[in-house]
């Protein structure tokens, strides 16, 4: 049994031993909250917990079985259990075989192969709890199920998505997250994109929506500025890259749609804030459909890359994104490579992929080579001429 399963529907009457399999702690806390109210209630003198790696099994049955005369039941727990059911395997399966009725053991564990005897045993006479990690639509589930089971609060698609892509999938920390949001919108029954948006990271997520929004408007020099200042203040690459493909995601979504429908109203169905519509509707025209069919592999590359898929830093895989996706900036070649007219040849694959306060400029020459120069920002490109 999954702990979300469990947790739905406890059990009014819990065996004798209980295992919680897993790395996730947030969930093996809630359970063995819901556990010990369900065995012992508010009782806390029938409660005793021991760590694992400095407990003997004698002591531990010993504490099991021994029932206070102001109690009828007693709730012990071992934590941190993995080295304890390994060092004691044999003394446990004969426990198993013959429980004590009126108490629970419960064995916190890391991990717990079903194939083992003792697993078998478990299975048959107790229960086993998995507090394993949430992915993809479990996570979202149980994040919209808290939400409104815990805090009474309608969590949208848009916000759940948003939320999970902020604060990652630490239980614990949307957990955290999701009270704060029932905090801040009081009495209104459900949490919006724009309360995430407005609520949740800080000074960081104003920074990261900053960012985004400058590579939207083709503010290239802000964007890439904003980004150093949060990577240089400890935040995550892929939860950076979270953020920005929250947004632009939903671009490619209304490329997608944009056949069959006016671009003000694809981006409206793709889930665009409607304050935002005019000026994303102006960020999809300039760079055009063509490029803008790229965004979705471009975000999906740099997400490959940043699980390491790619030998470059993080630093440099977010700007080179940051770059693709705003290809505003009109550089002459750094070298120059000009043509009749003054300007680089066209087609040309010299871009900018590298800035900061040293002002070190990297012009990508061929994707196999890539040479530093030392000096300024190369100037623009004369007014009208596109670069893209």
């Amino acid at each position: 049994m999954h702990a979300v399963d469990f947790l739905k529907k406890p059990l009014s009457d819990i065996p004798p031993i209980a295992v919680l399999s897993g790395a996730q702690r947030h969930l093996k806390q809630l359970v063995l909250s819901q556990l010990k109210q369900t065995v012992i209630g508010d009782d806390e003198t029938s409660l005793t917990r021991f760590i694992g790696r400095e407990s003997d099994l004698i002591s531990v049955l010993d504490e099991v079985r021994t029932v206070s005369m102001w109690s009828s039941r007693r709730f012990v727990i071992v934590d941190e259990a993995d080295e304890f059911v390994t060092k004691h395997r044999g003394g446990l399966e004969k426990y198993v075989e013959k429980l004590a009725k009126k108490s629970v053991l419960v064995l916190d564990v890391k991990t717990w192969p079903k194939t083992t005897r003792l697993a078998k045993l478990v299975a048959a006479h107790g229960l086993g709890i998995e507090c394993t990690e949430l992915k993809g639509i479990q996570l979202f589930k149980w994040i919209q199920d808290v939400s409104q089971d815990s805090y009474h609060k309608n969590l949208s698609r848009d916000a759940a998505s948003l939320l999970i892509e902020l604060v990652g999938d630490d239980l614990g920390m949307l957990d955290q997250e999701l009270a704060k949001l029932a905090t801040f919108v009081g009495a209104a029954g459900h949490i919006e994109s724009k309360d995430v948006q407005l609520l949740v990271g800080g000074w960081r997520t104003e920074t990261t929506w900053a960012m985004i929004d400058a590579v939207r408007d083709g503010d290239l020099g802000f964007a890439l500025t904003a980004l150093d200042q949060l990577l240089t203040a400890g935040e995550a690459g892929p939860k950076l890259l979270g953020g920005i493909s929250f947004v632009f995601k939903k671009f490619s979504q209304a490329t997608d749609l944009s056949p069959g429908l006016s671009l003000d109203q694809a981006l409206r169905q793709a889930g665009v804030f409607p304050q935002a519509v005019a000026s994303s509707a102006s960020y999809l025209r300039r760079i055009g459909r063509q490029r803008a069919e790229q965004i979705l592999n471009r975000l999906l590359e740099t997400e490959a890359g940043l699980k390491g898929g790619s030998k470059l830093p993080e630093r440099i895989q977010l700007e080179q994104l940051l770059i693709h996706l705003a290809r505003t900036w009109r550089f002459r070649c750094f070298p120059p490579q000009r043509s009749p007219d003054g300007c680089c040849s066209w087609p040309c694959d010299h871009f900018l992929v590298r800035s900061d306060i040293d002002h070190l400029v990297r012009i990508r020459r061929s994707p196999s080579k890539t040479k530093e120069y030392r000096g300024c920002f190369p100037s623009v490109w004369p007014s009208g001429r596109s670069h893209q």
